[in-house]
């Protein structure tokens, strides 16, 4: 695939209108904003490991961890930057939490915790459906047999999200345990980080099939490579665009359906989390911290997928694998001075 022809292709697959010089200017204003903003709350918030407080006792004897509001914004923001760029939103999630000492209580708070990261990805969620409305849309004709293109679709999804959830089910307890730290986390940017620069200036000339050609073997094999995201820090983004990319998608179809694939599989998660921990979600937080959380997601991430697609319509996957590297540099050296 030549660049001119990936060019065209990502245009094709975008949902919004053309973009005006000052619509990308404002788009650039935001997201040195949305930036700055995070680097400030983590440096306002952040104190050192060591002193960290101890969570406060509720009224029934079980530990809280109330979140503030510049709190819930800062971890919307993070989310909704990270969600779909293939950098790794959990791994950032994460690192910010132990930067706020977010994840210092007891493990019903540290749960909760969790399953608040979790909830807020329904932010991330919206902004795809609002994106890609009109692909969506064709997936929901196909599943009431109107639409020949959105059946196939639909099919493939499903079958590249079974690997990820058959296999997250079963090692659910093992990468809560083990992987879900910071340690782990730093290794999978850094490797990541090196197979972008290693595979990208390979293959990033191929010329691949549209995403209406997608089949049953390459949806399967793109979900496998989904199941390699449950190691956190991994980023599902980085291994489903990568795999749709090996299995010979084109540029704008393997980005177009690890974001559609997301869809499903991002749903699936927010939902079971939602119906298996809500309660102690809002005990722990409230109704409007999530939901301020929710919306900061939305907003940032609908701004960050179409960052996505407009940087890799001219500079491809290069700039993400040395971000993978350097974050994994500075966050390991933050670990080691803090102990």
């Amino acid at each position: 695939m030549t660049r001119g022809l990936g060019r065209t292709n990502l245009r094709r697959v975008s949902t919004h209108p053309p973009r005006t010089e000052r619509s990308r200017t404002l788009e650039a204003v935001i997201a040195l904003v949305a930036f700055a903003a995070i680097g400030w709350a983590t440096t306002a918030s952040a104190r050192p490991i060591s002193t960290a407080a101890k969570p406060e006792q509720s009224s029934s004897g079980g530990a809280t961890k109330a979140l503030s509001a510049p709190q819930a914004v800062l971890l919307g923001l993070v989310e909704g930057i990270t969600e779909y760029l293939p950098i790794s939103s959990t791994g950032h999630l994460l690192i910010t939490e132990e930067m706020l000492n977010l994840r210092d209580g007891s493990e019903v708070s540290r749960s909760a915790l969790d399953s608040y990261t979790v909830i807020i990805q329904f932010g991330a969620i919206l902004a795809v459906l609002v994106l890609y409305r009109k692909r969506v849309l064709t997936i929901f004709q196909g599943l009431i047999g109107r639409s020949e293109s959105g059946k196939r679709l639909l099919i493939a999804s499903i079958v590249a999200f079974i690997p990820a959830a058959v296999i997250g089910k079963g090692g659910e307890s093992i990468i809560s345990d083990r992987l879900l730290k910071p340690w782990p986390i730093v290794a999978a940017w850094f490797v990541g980080g090196l197979i972008i620069l290693a595979v990208w200036p390979r293959i990033k000339d191929r010329a691949g099939v549209p995403l209406e050609q997608i089949t049953i073997r390459q949806a399967g094999l793109i979900g496998l490579a989904q199941a390699a995201a449950l190691w956190p820090g991994t980023s599902r983004s980085f291994v489903t665009i990568l795999g749709g990319l090996l299995v010979g998608l084109s540029l704008s179809a393997a980005v177009e359906f690890s974001f559609l694939l997301g869809l499903l599989t991002l749903t699936a998660a927010t939902a079971y989390e939602a119906l298996g921990h809500g309660s102690e979600v809002v005990d722990q937080f409230g109704v409007a911290i999530p939901l301020l959380g929710m919306a900061v997601a939305a907003v940032s991430a609908f701004f960050a997928v179409r960052f996505m697609v407009s940087w890799l319509n001219r500079g491809g996957l290069t700039i993400f694998g040395w971000y993978r590297i350097a974050a994994a540099a500075v966050v390991g050296a933050w670990l080691l001075i803090a102990g």
